[in-house]
């Protein structure tokens, strides 16, 4: 396999990816900012009504980044295109994890981000901050499955069947964190507490996910041809 990289363009593709796909992402942002500005009421209505709306963002804009990047272009066989480039199937899956990684990072940072904000300065619970990122910790994993799977399986069906059944897993870690002791009483608290069960899930969601990436960029890249 010829590990040399095509760096230009793989930058190109990337950009490209992001330039296509960046004002549908902007949308997201918006939604997650509106149901984090109901958080912020810090009232319960309006935190059970901001808290499942930021989900459902935080799912839809991960379902889009795997959609769009790379389900459409198969529907739109835009892929023979790339092929005609000096392109290598390394090249290729770089550009594909890179272009993901960025069309999906960048509005799930923000979020991140506010969510923290809007914790630790508004009336909430401080203690919610942990929570909150092991839910995030659940949505980058989901993330990087379905965009392994997407990358590795040509059927729309169980590509659909990955990325729902990965986010919808998100319903049962949060009651699985409410029967959690340490994790579910601190987080009705002021004080921000990383309990052993806390640190073990999230460190178990980025190294499951930085391995699936990994696994899946060795994999798909070590291939003579694109299929």
């Amino acid at each position: 396999m010829n590990l040399a990289l095509n760096l230009p363009l793989i930058r190109l593709l990337v950009v490209k990816d992001w330039q296509l796909f960046q004002k549908p992402l902007a949308a997201h942002v918006l939604a997650g900012l509106f149901a984090l500005g109901l958080l912020g009421l810090a009232r319960p209505w309006a935190f059970y009504l901001g808290s499942l709306l930021l989900i459902v963002v935080l799912v839809a804009g991960s379902c889009f980044a795997v959609s769009t990047s790379l389900l459409e272009e198969r529907k739109q066989q835009t892929l023979a295109f790339v092929m005609s480039l000096p392109v290598s199937p390394l090249d290729f899956t770089i550009a594909k994890l890179a272009g993901g990684l960025l069309t999906f990072g960048v509005p799930y940072a923000v979020l991140l981000l506010g969510t923290l904000v809007v914790i630790l300065t508004t009336p909430l619970p401080d203690g919610l901050v942990v929570y909150s990122l092991l839910i995030y910790g659940h949505v980058l994993l989901a993330y990087c499955i379905s965009l392994a799977v997407a990358m590795q399986v040509q059927s729309e069906g169980w590509n659909i069947f990955a990325m729902i059944g990965s986010n919808l897993l998100v319903n049962p870690l949060i009651m699985l964190l409410g029967q959690i002791d340490a994790i579910s009483v601190p987080a009705r608290s002021e004080d921000i507490v990383w309990s052993l069960p806390a640190v073990g899930i999230l460190s178990a969601q980025l190294v499951l996910s930085i391995c699936t990436l990994g696994l899946t960029a060795w994999w798909h890249g070590r291939k003579a041809a694109f299929y």
